[in-house]
């Protein structure tokens, strides 16, 4: 499984970003839960949000709620996150990460990013104020 980060950059606060998790090497990209996740310097990874891509069932950090929203196209094999609202704290490398989940289309874990088993290399989000 191959995945390819894009759209991070410069923001101001109050700003929006769209980054886009493109994906492959996958049988189907639907058997597979997609997450974001994202680390800042000096700090710990933290998941951002996920989507499972067969039931469509999708999860996000609360610190994200009503801000970010995540979709996907299987067709296309991508991952998108939009990013609405965008705060100096949300400044972080993003990274997009994939975890085999047939036949549970629930499993949408947001942790440390252990459960998942491909990692992209990541894009740089940074919020100014």
């Amino acid at each position: 499984v191959h995945l390819v980060e894009s759209g991070g950059g410069l923001v101001q606060t109050g700003g929006s970003l769209r980054l886009s998790c493109a994906a492959s090497g996958f049988t189907r990209m639907k058997y597979y839960t997609i997450a974001w996740f994202r680390q800042a310097p000096g700090k710990e990874r933290e998941g951002v949000s996920c989507i499972n891509n067969s039931g469509g069932t999708t999860n996000y950090a609360d610190s994200v709620k009503g801000r970010f929203t995540i979709s996907a196209d299987n067709a296309r094999n991508t991952v998108d996150l939009q990013m609405n609202s965008l705060k100096p704290e949300d400044t972080a490398v993003y990274y997009c990460a994939a975890r085999w989940s047939y036949g549970n289309n629930y499993y949408t874990p947001l942790g440390s990013g252990v459960e998942y088993t491909d990692w992209g290399q990541g894009t740089q989000v940074t919020v100014s104020s």
